[in-house]
Protein backbone atom coordinates (compact mmCIF):
# COMPACT_ATOMS: atom_id res chain seq x y z
CA UNK A 1 0.00 0.00 0.00
CA UNK A 2 0.95 3.68 -0.19
CA UNK A 3 -0.35 6.81 1.46
CA UNK A 4 -2.27 6.87 4.75
CA UNK A 5 -5.34 4.75 5.47
CA UNK A 6 -7.55 5.15 8.55
CA UNK A 7 -9.67 2.52 10.32
CA UNK A 8 -12.25 4.17 12.55
CA UNK A 9 -14.30 2.73 15.41
CA UNK A 10 -16.92 4.37 17.60
CA UNK A 11 -18.65 7.72 17.61
CA UNK A 12 -19.15 10.58 15.17
CA UNK A 13 -16.45 12.54 16.96
CA UNK A 14 -14.00 9.77 16.09
CA UNK A 15 -15.15 9.96 12.45
CA UNK A 16 -14.42 13.68 12.48
CA UNK A 17 -11.06 13.25 14.20
CA UNK A 18 -10.01 10.54 11.76
CA UNK A 19 -10.09 13.14 8.99
CA UNK A 20 -7.92 15.44 11.13
CA UNK A 21 -5.49 12.58 11.83
CA UNK A 22 -5.19 11.68 8.17
CA UNK A 23 -4.52 15.29 7.19
CA UNK A 24 -1.92 15.75 9.93
CA UNK A 25 -0.16 12.47 9.11
CA UNK A 26 0.02 13.39 5.42
CA UNK A 27 1.27 16.88 6.34
CA UNK A 28 4.06 15.19 8.31
CA UNK A 29 5.03 13.17 5.24
CA UNK A 30 3.88 9.81 6.61
CA UNK A 31 3.48 7.15 3.94
CA UNK A 32 2.62 3.45 3.79
CA UNK A 33 0.78 3.72 7.11
CA UNK A 34 -2.47 2.60 8.73
CA UNK A 35 -3.98 4.67 11.53
CA UNK A 36 -6.42 2.79 13.80
CA UNK A 37 -8.71 5.16 15.72
CA UNK A 38 -10.15 3.03 18.53
CA UNK A 39 -13.21 3.19 20.80
CA UNK A 40 -13.31 2.24 24.50
CA UNK A 41 -17.06 2.31 25.18
CA UNK A 42 -17.30 -1.49 25.47
CA UNK A 43 -14.97 -4.43 25.81
CA UNK A 44 -16.32 -5.63 22.47
CA UNK A 45 -15.16 -2.40 20.81
CA UNK A 46 -11.64 -3.02 22.11
CA UNK A 47 -11.74 -6.64 20.93
CA UNK A 48 -12.83 -5.55 17.45
CA UNK A 49 -10.00 -3.02 17.28
CA UNK A 50 -7.41 -5.66 18.19
CA UNK A 51 -8.88 -7.99 15.57
CA UNK A 52 -8.74 -5.24 12.93
CA UNK A 53 -5.09 -4.52 13.79
CA UNK A 54 -4.12 -8.16 13.30
CA UNK A 55 -6.01 -8.27 9.99
CA UNK A 56 -4.34 -5.05 8.84
CA UNK A 57 -0.91 -6.48 9.57
CA UNK A 58 -1.69 -9.70 7.67
CA UNK A 59 -2.89 -7.73 4.67
CA UNK A 60 -0.12 -5.10 4.83
CA UNK A 61 3.03 -6.74 6.23
CA UNK A 62 5.28 -3.76 5.45
CA UNK A 63 2.97 -0.91 6.52
CA UNK A 64 3.47 1.11 9.67
CA UNK A 65 0.49 0.61 12.02
CA UNK A 66 -0.27 3.41 14.49
CA UNK A 67 -3.00 2.90 17.09
CA UNK A 68 -4.76 5.79 18.80
CA UNK A 69 -8.19 6.81 20.12
CA UNK A 70 -9.95 6.24 23.43
CA UNK A 71 -8.94 2.60 23.90
CA UNK A 72 -5.31 3.48 23.17
CA UNK A 73 -5.55 6.23 25.80
CA UNK A 74 -7.10 4.02 28.49
CA UNK A 75 -5.34 0.72 27.64
CA UNK A 76 -2.09 1.89 26.10
CA UNK A 77 -0.04 -1.13 27.20
CA UNK A 78 -2.60 -3.51 25.70
CA UNK A 79 -1.86 -2.14 22.24
CA UNK A 80 1.84 -1.42 22.74
CA UNK A 81 2.36 -5.09 23.59
CA UNK A 82 0.87 -6.20 20.26
CA UNK A 83 3.66 -7.20 17.87
CA UNK A 84 1.58 -5.87 14.98
CA UNK A 85 1.64 -2.30 16.37
CA UNK A 86 4.46 0.13 15.61
CA UNK A 87 3.32 3.08 17.73
CA UNK A 88 0.54 4.13 20.13
CA UNK A 89 -0.61 7.76 20.23
CA UNK A 90 -2.90 9.35 22.81
CA UNK A 91 -6.09 11.21 21.99
CA UNK A 92 -4.34 14.58 22.15
CA UNK A 93 -1.22 13.47 20.31
CA UNK A 94 -3.15 12.00 17.38
CA UNK A 95 -4.27 15.47 16.24
CA UNK A 96 -0.76 16.97 15.91
CA UNK A 97 1.42 16.54 12.82
CA UNK A 98 4.54 16.54 15.03
CA UNK A 99 3.42 13.21 16.49
CA UNK A 100 3.68 11.58 13.08
CA UNK A 101 7.10 13.08 12.38
CA UNK A 102 8.59 11.62 15.57
CA UNK A 103 7.42 8.02 15.29
CA UNK A 104 9.77 5.27 16.50
CA UNK A 105 11.41 2.85 14.09
CA UNK A 106 10.16 -0.68 13.51
CA UNK A 107 11.03 -3.28 16.14
CA UNK A 108 11.28 -0.97 19.15
CA UNK A 109 10.32 -1.94 22.71
CA UNK A 110 6.86 -1.59 24.21
CA UNK A 111 7.86 1.57 26.09
CA UNK A 112 9.36 3.21 23.02
CA UNK A 113 6.13 2.69 21.10
CA UNK A 114 4.14 4.85 23.50
CA UNK A 115 3.29 8.49 22.82
CA UNK A 116 0.43 8.85 25.31
CA UNK A 117 0.34 11.75 27.76
CA UNK A 118 -1.98 12.49 30.69
CA UNK A 119 -5.27 13.48 29.05
CA UNK A 120 -6.48 15.08 32.30
CA UNK A 121 -3.78 17.73 31.93
CA UNK A 122 -5.33 19.00 28.67
CA UNK A 123 -7.24 22.22 29.38
CA UNK A 124 -8.38 23.39 25.94
CA UNK A 125 -9.67 22.03 22.65
CA UNK A 126 -8.21 23.72 19.60
CA UNK A 127 -10.51 24.12 16.58
CA UNK A 128 -9.66 21.65 13.82
CA UNK A 129 -10.64 22.63 10.28
CA UNK A 130 -12.06 19.73 8.30
CA UNK A 131 -13.27 20.69 4.83
CA UNK A 132 -14.31 17.19 3.76
CA UNK A 133 -15.23 13.93 5.47
CA UNK A 134 -14.73 11.02 3.11
CA UNK A 135 -17.96 9.16 2.36
CA UNK A 136 -20.23 11.72 4.06
CA UNK A 137 -22.51 14.35 2.54
CA UNK A 138 -23.10 15.98 5.92
CA UNK A 139 -20.30 17.82 7.71
CA UNK A 140 -19.35 17.31 11.35
CA UNK A 141 -17.97 20.07 13.55
CA UNK A 142 -16.39 19.27 16.90
CA UNK A 143 -17.62 21.86 19.40
CA UNK A 144 -16.57 20.15 22.62
CA UNK A 145 -14.40 17.33 23.95
CA UNK A 146 -14.11 15.46 27.23
CA UNK A 147 -16.58 15.03 30.09
CA UNK A 148 -16.76 16.31 33.67
CA UNK A 149 -19.26 13.66 34.77
CA UNK A 150 -18.33 10.28 36.14
CA UNK A 151 -21.07 7.80 35.27
CA UNK A 152 -20.17 4.57 37.03
CA UNK A 153 -20.19 2.47 33.84
CA UNK A 154 -18.17 4.83 31.65
CA UNK A 155 -14.45 4.85 30.89
CA UNK A 156 -14.64 7.67 28.33
CA UNK A 157 -13.64 10.59 30.64
CA UNK A 158 -10.35 8.78 31.22
CA UNK A 159 -9.85 8.55 27.47
CA UNK A 160 -11.01 12.07 26.63
CA UNK A 161 -10.22 14.14 29.71
CA UNK A 162 -12.35 16.85 31.29
CA UNK A 163 -14.85 18.94 29.33
CA UNK A 164 -13.44 21.71 27.17
CA UNK A 165 -15.15 23.75 24.47
CA UNK A 166 -14.18 25.24 21.11
CA UNK A 167 -14.76 29.04 21.13
CA UNK A 168 -17.99 30.04 19.43
CA UNK A 169 -16.29 32.26 16.85
CA UNK A 170 -14.10 29.37 15.68
CA UNK A 171 -17.17 27.13 15.29
CA UNK A 172 -18.97 29.79 13.25
CA UNK A 173 -15.92 30.27 11.02
CA UNK A 174 -15.64 26.55 10.35
CA UNK A 175 -19.38 26.23 9.66
CA UNK A 176 -19.16 29.11 7.19
CA UNK A 177 -16.31 27.44 5.29
CA UNK A 178 -18.19 24.14 5.18
CA UNK A 179 -21.35 25.82 3.92
CA UNK A 180 -19.28 27.65 1.29
CA UNK A 181 -17.85 24.26 0.26
CA UNK A 182 -21.37 23.04 -0.56
CA UNK A 183 -22.37 21.08 2.55
CA UNK A 184 -26.13 21.36 3.06
CA UNK A 185 -26.21 19.76 6.50
CA UNK A 186 -23.96 20.34 9.51
CA UNK A 187 -23.83 18.19 12.65
CA UNK A 188 -22.45 19.59 15.91
CA UNK A 189 -20.66 16.89 17.83
CA UNK A 190 -18.80 16.35 21.10
CA UNK A 191 -18.32 13.85 23.89
CA UNK A 192 -20.80 15.68 26.15
CA UNK A 193 -22.05 18.32 23.74
CA UNK A 194 -24.71 19.79 26.02
CA UNK A 195 -21.98 20.82 28.49
CA UNK A 196 -20.68 23.16 25.79
CA UNK A 197 -19.51 26.57 26.89
CA UNK A 198 -19.19 26.13 30.64
CA UNK A 199 -15.44 26.72 30.40
CA UNK A 200 -15.67 29.70 28.00
CA UNK A 201 -16.02 33.42 28.86
CA UNK A 202 -19.67 34.25 29.39
CA UNK A 203 -20.57 30.52 29.55
CA UNK A 204 -22.47 30.28 26.24
CA UNK A 205 -24.66 27.19 25.85
CA UNK A 206 -25.03 24.64 23.08
CA UNK A 207 -28.46 26.07 22.29
CA UNK A 208 -27.03 29.58 21.97
CA UNK A 209 -24.27 28.26 19.70
CA UNK A 210 -26.81 26.53 17.45
CA UNK A 211 -29.04 29.62 17.39
CA UNK A 212 -26.06 31.83 16.49
CA UNK A 213 -24.99 29.52 13.65
CA UNK A 214 -28.45 29.54 12.10
CA UNK A 215 -28.77 33.31 12.46
CA UNK A 216 -25.36 34.16 11.00
CA UNK A 217 -25.21 31.50 8.28
CA UNK A 218 -28.38 31.46 6.14
CA UNK A 219 -26.67 29.05 3.69
CA UNK A 220 -26.89 26.23 6.24
CA UNK A 221 -29.93 24.24 5.09
CA UNK A 222 -29.99 21.71 7.93
CA UNK A 223 -28.44 21.66 11.41
CA UNK A 224 -28.32 18.66 13.72
CA UNK A 225 -26.90 17.74 17.11
CA UNK A 226 -25.12 14.41 17.40
CA UNK A 227 -26.23 13.43 20.91
CA UNK A 228 -27.44 15.32 23.96
CA UNK A 229 -27.98 14.87 27.67
CA UNK A 230 -31.56 16.09 28.09
CA UNK A 231 -31.01 17.33 31.65
CA UNK A 232 -28.60 19.97 30.24
CA UNK A 233 -30.92 21.27 27.50
CA UNK A 234 -31.17 25.06 27.74
CA UNK A 235 -33.81 27.65 26.85
CA UNK A 236 -32.06 28.63 23.61
CA UNK A 237 -32.20 25.02 22.43
CA UNK A 238 -35.90 24.83 23.21
CA UNK A 239 -36.39 28.10 21.26
CA UNK A 240 -34.87 26.75 18.04
CA UNK A 241 -36.70 23.44 18.42
CA UNK A 242 -39.94 25.43 18.43
CA UNK A 243 -39.16 28.16 15.90
CA UNK A 244 -36.34 27.20 13.53
CA UNK A 245 -37.29 24.91 10.61
CA UNK A 246 -33.62 24.46 9.65
CA UNK A 247 -33.00 22.75 13.00
CA UNK A 248 -33.80 19.14 12.18
CA UNK A 249 -36.61 17.38 14.11
CA UNK A 250 -34.50 14.55 15.50
CA UNK A 251 -32.69 14.31 18.83
CA UNK A 252 -30.53 11.46 20.07
CA UNK A 253 -30.66 11.20 23.85
CA UNK A 254 -28.27 9.67 26.34
CA UNK A 255 -30.97 7.95 28.44
CA UNK A 256 -29.06 4.77 29.45
CA UNK A 257 -31.95 3.30 31.50
CA UNK A 258 -35.55 3.71 32.59
CA UNK A 259 -35.42 2.66 36.24
CA UNK A 260 -34.70 5.30 38.89
CA UNK A 261 -32.60 3.03 41.12
CA UNK A 262 -30.41 1.90 38.23
CA UNK A 263 -30.08 5.51 37.06
CA UNK A 264 -28.83 6.42 40.54
CA UNK A 265 -26.38 3.52 40.54
CA UNK A 266 -25.19 4.65 37.14
CA UNK A 267 -24.72 8.14 38.66
CA UNK A 268 -26.89 9.68 35.97
CA UNK A 269 -28.26 13.15 36.70
CA UNK A 270 -31.80 12.62 35.42
CA UNK A 271 -34.71 10.51 36.62
CA UNK A 272 -37.22 8.56 34.58
CA UNK A 273 -39.72 11.40 35.05
CA UNK A 274 -37.15 13.98 33.89
CA UNK A 275 -36.59 12.10 30.64
CA UNK A 276 -40.29 11.69 29.90
CA UNK A 277 -41.00 15.33 30.77
CA UNK A 278 -38.30 16.55 28.37
CA UNK A 279 -39.60 14.39 25.52
CA UNK A 280 -43.16 15.57 26.18
CA UNK A 281 -42.05 19.23 26.23
CA UNK A 282 -40.14 18.85 22.95
CA UNK A 283 -43.02 17.11 21.19
CA UNK A 284 -45.37 19.83 22.31
CA UNK A 285 -43.07 22.38 20.65
CA UNK A 286 -42.33 20.23 17.58
CA UNK A 287 -44.85 17.40 17.06
CA UNK A 288 -42.85 15.83 14.20
CA UNK A 289 -39.75 15.38 16.39
CA UNK A 290 -38.35 11.84 16.45
CA UNK A 291 -36.02 10.51 19.11
CA UNK A 292 -33.12 8.13 19.26
CA UNK A 293 -31.60 6.93 22.52
CA UNK A 294 -28.76 4.92 24.00
CA UNK A 295 -29.78 2.37 26.60
CA UNK A 296 -27.82 -0.24 28.55
CA UNK A 297 -29.26 -3.68 29.29
CA UNK A 298 -28.00 -5.88 32.10
CA UNK A 299 -26.41 -3.25 34.33
CA UNK A 300 -25.15 -4.70 37.64
CA UNK A 301 -27.94 -5.34 40.20
CA UNK A 302 -30.64 -4.93 37.52
CA UNK A 303 -33.69 -7.02 38.43
CA UNK A 304 -36.35 -8.17 35.98
CA UNK A 305 -38.64 -5.41 37.24
CA UNK A 306 -35.92 -2.80 36.75
CA UNK A 307 -35.29 -4.09 33.25
CA UNK A 308 -39.02 -3.90 32.58
CA UNK A 309 -38.93 -0.21 33.51
CA UNK A 310 -36.30 0.35 30.80
CA UNK A 311 -38.52 -1.36 28.24
CA UNK A 312 -41.55 0.62 29.37
CA UNK A 313 -39.63 3.91 29.16
CA UNK A 314 -38.65 3.21 25.56
CA UNK A 315 -42.30 2.45 24.78
CA UNK A 316 -43.69 5.46 26.66
CA UNK A 317 -41.19 7.78 24.96
CA UNK A 318 -41.83 6.14 21.56
CA UNK A 319 -38.10 5.94 20.78
CA UNK A 320 -37.78 5.48 17.01
CA UNK A 321 -34.04 4.73 16.94
CA UNK A 322 -33.03 2.69 20.00
CA UNK A 323 -29.33 1.86 20.37
CA UNK A 324 -28.96 -0.99 22.86
CA UNK A 325 -25.69 -1.87 24.57
CA UNK A 326 -25.35 -5.04 26.63
CA UNK A 327 -23.57 -3.91 29.80
CA UNK A 328 -19.82 -4.43 29.49
CA UNK A 329 -17.66 -4.03 32.63
CA UNK A 330 -14.81 -1.61 31.99
CA UNK A 331 -11.84 -2.08 34.34
CA UNK A 332 -11.32 0.98 36.52
CA UNK A 333 -14.98 1.99 36.67
CA UNK A 334 -17.13 1.69 39.83
CA UNK A 335 -19.76 -0.44 38.06
CA UNK A 336 -17.15 -3.09 37.30
CA UNK A 337 -16.90 -3.67 41.08
CA UNK A 338 -20.67 -4.04 41.55
CA UNK A 339 -22.53 -7.34 41.63
CA UNK A 340 -22.48 -8.53 38.02
CA UNK A 341 -25.26 -10.37 36.21
CA UNK A 342 -24.68 -13.62 34.36
CA UNK A 343 -23.52 -12.83 30.82
CA UNK A 344 -26.22 -14.99 29.27
CA UNK A 345 -28.85 -12.94 31.15
CA UNK A 346 -27.24 -9.68 29.97
CA UNK A 347 -27.32 -10.87 26.36
CA UNK A 348 -30.93 -12.05 26.71
CA UNK A 349 -32.09 -8.71 28.08
CA UNK A 350 -30.20 -6.82 25.39
CA UNK A 351 -31.92 -8.95 22.74
CA UNK A 352 -35.33 -8.29 24.29
CA UNK A 353 -34.71 -4.55 24.48
CA UNK A 354 -33.53 -4.56 20.86
CA UNK A 355 -36.75 -6.36 19.90
CA UNK A 356 -38.68 -3.52 21.55
CA UNK A 357 -36.59 -1.02 19.61
CA UNK A 358 -37.26 -2.88 16.36
CA UNK A 359 -41.01 -2.82 16.98
CA UNK A 360 -40.94 0.90 17.78
CA UNK A 361 -38.90 1.56 14.64
CA UNK A 362 -41.41 -0.32 12.48
CA UNK A 363 -44.22 1.75 13.97
CA UNK A 364 -42.23 4.91 13.21
CA UNK A 365 -41.79 3.88 9.57
CA UNK A 366 -45.49 2.99 9.32
CA UNK A 367 -46.39 6.48 10.50
CA UNK A 368 -44.29 8.14 7.81
CA UNK A 369 -46.00 6.43 4.86
CA UNK A 370 -48.09 8.99 2.97
CA UNK A 371 -46.13 12.00 4.24
CA UNK A 372 -44.14 14.50 2.17
CA UNK A 373 -40.49 14.83 3.14
CA UNK A 374 -37.34 16.66 2.12
CA UNK A 375 -34.49 14.18 1.66
CA UNK A 376 -30.73 14.67 1.83
CA UNK A 377 -29.23 12.18 -0.62
CA UNK A 378 -26.28 10.12 0.64
CA UNK A 379 -23.41 8.45 -1.25
CA UNK A 380 -24.86 4.92 -1.16
CA UNK A 381 -28.22 5.17 -2.89
CA UNK A 382 -29.93 6.15 0.35
CA UNK A 383 -31.16 9.40 1.85
CA UNK A 384 -32.30 10.75 5.21
CA UNK A 385 -35.50 12.58 6.01
CA UNK A 386 -35.41 15.59 8.31
CA UNK A 387 -36.32 13.33 11.24
CA UNK A 388 -33.47 10.96 10.28
CA UNK A 389 -35.45 8.09 8.79
CA UNK A 390 -33.58 6.21 6.05
CA UNK A 391 -35.02 6.29 2.51
CA UNK A 392 -34.08 4.37 -0.64
CA UNK A 393 -32.99 6.98 -3.22
CA UNK A 394 -31.31 5.18 -6.12
CA UNK A 395 -29.85 7.21 -8.96
CA UNK A 396 -29.91 10.59 -7.20
CA UNK A 397 -26.87 12.80 -6.87
CA UNK A 398 -25.24 12.72 -3.39
CA UNK A 399 -25.64 15.97 -1.50
CA UNK A 400 -28.91 16.92 -3.21
CA UNK A 401 -31.93 18.06 -1.21
CA UNK A 402 -35.03 16.67 -2.92
CA UNK A 403 -38.78 16.62 -2.12
CA UNK A 404 -40.54 13.25 -2.06
CA UNK A 405 -43.70 11.41 -1.10
CA UNK A 406 -43.14 8.40 1.17
CA UNK A 407 -44.95 5.44 -0.40
CA UNK A 408 -44.03 2.51 1.85
CA UNK A 409 -41.15 0.72 3.56
CA UNK A 410 -39.41 -2.65 3.67
CA UNK A 411 -38.77 -2.70 7.43
CA UNK A 412 -35.34 -1.11 7.08
CA UNK A 413 -35.82 1.94 4.92
CA UNK A 414 -38.64 3.96 3.40
CA UNK A 415 -39.62 3.96 -0.27
CA UNK A 416 -40.46 7.20 -2.04
CA UNK A 417 -41.51 8.97 -5.21
CA UNK A 418 -40.04 12.34 -6.10
CA UNK A 419 -42.49 15.23 -6.13
CA UNK A 420 -42.42 18.82 -7.35
CA UNK A 421 -40.75 21.17 -4.88
CA UNK A 422 -43.79 23.40 -4.77
CA UNK A 423 -45.94 20.50 -3.61
CA UNK A 424 -43.53 19.31 -0.92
Amino acid sequence: MSGVDVITFGCRLNTYESEVMKAQAEKAGLNNAILVNTCAVTGEAVRQARQAIRRARRDNPHARIIVTGCAAQTEKETFAEMVEVDAVLGNEEKLASASYRSLPDFGVSTEEKLRVNDIMSVKATAPQMVRHIDGHVRAFIQVQNGCDHRCTFCIIPYGRGNSRSVPMGAVVDQARKLADSGYREIVLTGVDATSYGGDLPGAPTLGLLAKTLLKQLPDISRLRLSSIDSIEADAHLMDIIADEPRFMPHLHLSLQHGDDMILKRMKRRHSRADALRFIEDVRRLRPEMSFGADMIAGFPTETEEMFGNAVRLAEAADIAHLHVFPYSPRPGTPAARMQQLDRSLVKDRAARLRATGHRLHQSHLDGMVGTRQWLLVENNGLAHTENFALVAAPGLRPGELVPAMITGHNGKHLDMQLTAAAAA
